[in-house]
């Protein structure tokens, strides 16, 4: 009887102390309700919801993760002295993004066994973890919305009843923390809804166009939280995208193709582009990253559009701190460009008369030419720089006074065609006419037109006084770059080359390799005489042979066979030309290696095909020049000698048309960037001799056997062949590129039927 009572009353004690514990668990839970319920702000209610975790469950110390929807991320934020910091991590990452996502906890009892655990996190804080209790938060719901977890269990192991513990004062928690991020984020979005606000009314008071874009690059990089931001606008005349980057004196305008990049792709698709990992995503070029050294992460690119649903520009964000740009950032910028169109429009107009103006003062005053206006009355108005130079006078003795107190006595024939023109109000002209002023005499070509108003009015008279005489210097300083009697010929066809001709001619490009790196070592003087040297060289090769010296393009040179003047073998004139510029260069560079300078190595490329030459600009100062896509191509194949190990290509079109014999191999057919159709290209090797490609002709064609093969698809064949070339030439670097080739495609197939043509990606 003694021993039932015993066991009854040990009963008893043990239901009493089980409602003692429910009791103080649902006074706990209660406390942390009323508790998180007295702060105002989330970080207040994290800080005191970490404290009564771990103090429960006899943690060393714990952290809430809270998972942001809008960026896929487990945030926390931590006091630090008088400020917070905020710690975010991938929501599927780690042990608490592996609960998040799951929505199942863990008791880990040895951290460094469990294969969620970084390890690394301890060796940057220098604590040492060995367990973690880590628990789903979720709402009444059933709704994840964070992640609670505590670390190393005072004097033992984590077990089942802390973790019922944990889990119900998260649950109990949830709702509040919900509630507060809401109004959180509530707040954020007022607090940024009155910044644009006021960004946008600043903004939109700028005129000035380099101003203007300094401000919205600026605010919205400040708004996106982004590391850089550019605003490229549309320039409808030469349909390009422009930006400023810098400020005042030292911005620099930057352009490209509307069509080109990324910018180019949101700017003729009017659609935005977000791109969360830039090196994983195909449209995203690194080579850009590579010049300038910039890591880009992220990118946020979209269209600027204004009122009439035109695209006017584009807008793109790198890197965004924290992670990729969200649905959140796009809606926010779209918004932010919307406003700011129309006041982008008006300073772009603004700065379109202003560049006007400036431009039509700036070939005012840059004109070789004497321009002189006058009012009705006949005294000067304006005269240009060129007027004051070349007579010699300054603005005080001249402007303001009547023309005919300058212009008497010899110079009476100007005189009398100024009256003429006033009365019959129509352009007089006369040539080769003499012109006295201050003891000097000049053969000039005057024209004389009336200024008339937009209302018919008479507003006075413009004289142009065009000194002929330059015409010699022009002879003499044409002589320096092409034949003498080219130069004649030239000169001579005046008014028939303003319109410009469509001709047959063949195409030279050549560029100096490693350039830049050649400059940083000579230096600024180094590099101007090396080029004096070099090029003296290059274009006495090319005037020999008849050829055209069109410009210099830095380091670079354009020269064609066949315009202006024409022969029967223009195609081998640039052949020559090509072959004795390599051997020449290289005597050239036996002379440099002797007093210790480095060689200098160049490529070549020829095309022939019907171009567009004459003079593009005016009457009064000839430009002579060349354009079209036989241009385009010789550049492309300058171009592409780095990508084929060579120093000569040529296309099919000179191939074909050449007469003499020369020692060619077709190395590939290629579609270059901006065409559709293949064009076989060849390489030139008359250059070499025995000791710089041993075995030419066996080489060549054991290596033409392999192209063969290639383009048959039999890729094993090709590759023995290519073997074959590097036995007898290990030098030659191209049958390695097509070995890298068979590989690649043995490895990767190309898809539907194969054809050979590789597909040029650059220019």
């Amino acid at each position: 009887m003694a021993t039932l009572n015993n066991r009854q009353s040990a009963a008893d004690v043990s239901m009493l102390q089980d409602t003692q514990l429910k009791l103080r668990k649902a006074e706990m839970l209660l406390d942390i309700s009323r508790t998180l319920a007295a702060f105002e702000t989330l970080d207040d209610m994290l800080e005191r919801l970490v404290s009564l975790t771990t103090l429960e469950v006899g943690a060393d110390r714990g952290t809430i993760f809270l998972n942001d929807k809008a960026t896929h991320e487990l945030y926390s934020r931590v006091a630090q002295g008088n400020f917070r910091r905020e710690i975010r991590i991938i929501n599927s990452s780690g042990i608490a993004g592996q609960v998040f996502s799951t929505g199942k906890a863990m008791i880990v009892n040895d951290a460094y066994s469990n294969e969620f655990f970084n390890a690394e996190i301890d060796k940057q804080t220098g604590y040492k973890t060995r367990s973690i209790l880590c628990v789903p938060m979720t709402t009444v719901k059933g709704e994840i919305i964070g992640a609670a977890q505590t670390l190393n269990k005072d004097g033992g192991d984590f077990t089942e009843h802390d973790l019922e513990i944990l889990t119900d004062m998260t649950t109990e928690a949830a709702v509040v923390l919900q509630s507060a991020q809401l109004i959180e984020q509530m707040e954020k979005d007022h607090k940024q809804q009155m910044e644009f606000i006021d960004v946008v009314s600043d903004i939109t008071s700028e005129i000035d166009l380099g101003a203007l874009l300094q401000k919205v690059m600026a605010e919205a990089t400040r708004m996106l939280t982004a590391e850089r931001s550019t605003l490229f606008l549309n320039d409808d005349k030469k349909n390009e995208l422009f930006s400023l980057v810098g400020q005042g004196l030292d911005a620099i305008e930057i352009r490209f193709p509307n069509h080109l990049g990324i910018a180019g792709t949101v700017f003729t698709s009017g659609k935005t582009v977000n791109i969360p990992y830039a090196y994983a995503d195909l449209r995203f070029n690194p080579s850009f990253d590579k010049q300038t050294g910039y890591f880009t992460r992220s990118m946020l690119c979209t269209p600027v559009i204004n009122k009439e649903g035109k695209t006017i520009g584009v807008t793109q964000a790198l890197n965004k701190r924290g992670g990729p740009f969200s649905s959140e950032d796009e809606s926010r910028l779209k918004a932010f460009t919307a406003q700011i169109s129309i006041a982008l429009e008006n300073a772009k107009l603004f700065d379109d008369i202003q560049n006007m103006k400036n431009y039509n003062e700036s070939i005012l005053e840059s004109m070789s030419n004497i321009v002189i206006t006058l009012d009705e009355d006949g005294s000067i108005i304006t005269c240009n720089a060129a007027g004051f130079r070349l007579l010699g006078i300054e603005a005080d003795d001249v402007l303001g006074h009547e023309f005919a107190a300058f212009f008497g006595g010899d110079n009476e024939w100007l005189n009398e065609k100024i009256r003429r023109v006033g009365e019959s109000q129509e352009m007089d002209v006369a040539v080769d006419a003499d012109l006295l002023y201050n003891d000097e005499k000049l053969s000039v070509n005057s024209t004389v037109l009336p200024l008339i108003s937009a209302e018919a009015k008479k507003l006075g008279t413009m004289i142009i006084l065009e000194d002929i005489s330059t015409e010699k210097r022009m002879k003499s300083t044409m002589s320096r770059y092409m034949d003498p009697e080219l130069a004649d010929k030239v000169l001579g066809k005046g008014e028939e080359l303003l319109g410009g001709t469509s001709t047959v001619a063949t195409v030279l490009f050549s560029d100096i390799r490693s350039f830049t790196t050649l400059t940083e070592e000579l230096g600024p003087q180094g590099t101007v005489t090396m080029l004096n040297e070099y090029f003296t060289i290059m274009v006495d090769i090319i005037t020999e042979e008849g050829g055209m010296l069109d410009k210099f393009i830095g380091d670079a040179i354009m020269a064609a066979y066949g315009t202006p003047i024409s022969h029967d073998d223009d195609e081998d004139r640039a052949m020559r030309s090509a072959i004795k510029m390599i051997t020449e260069l290289n005597a050239f560079n036996v002379v440099r290696a002797g007093v210790g300078k480095k060689p200098i190595k160049i490529g070549i490329g020829l095309n022939t095909d019907a171009i567009i030459s004459g003079n593009i600009g005016s009457p009064k100062r000839m430009d002579y020049t060349l354009i079209g896509d036989g241009v385009n191509l010789a550049a492309r194949l300058e171009s592409a000698c780095k990508q084929y190990a060579a120093q000569i290509l040529i296309s099919e079109f000179t191939k074909n048309k050449l007469r003499g014999t020369y020692r060619l191999r077709e190395i590939d057919k290629v579609i270059v960037k901006g065409k559709t159709e293949p064009v076989r290209i060849f390489e030139c090797l008359d250059y070499h001799t025995d000791e710089t490609f041993p075995h030419l002709m066996d080489a060549v064609n054991a290596f033409s056997s392999g192209v063969n093969d290639y383009r048959a698809a039999k890729f094993d064949s090709a590759m023995k062949a290519f073997n074959e070339t590097l036995r007898l030439n290990p030098l030659d670097k191209l049958s390695e590129i097509y070995i890298e080739r068979c590989e690649l495609l043995k490895s990767t197939p190309p898809e539907g039927e194969w054809d050979g043509v590789w597909t040029m990606t650059s220019k």
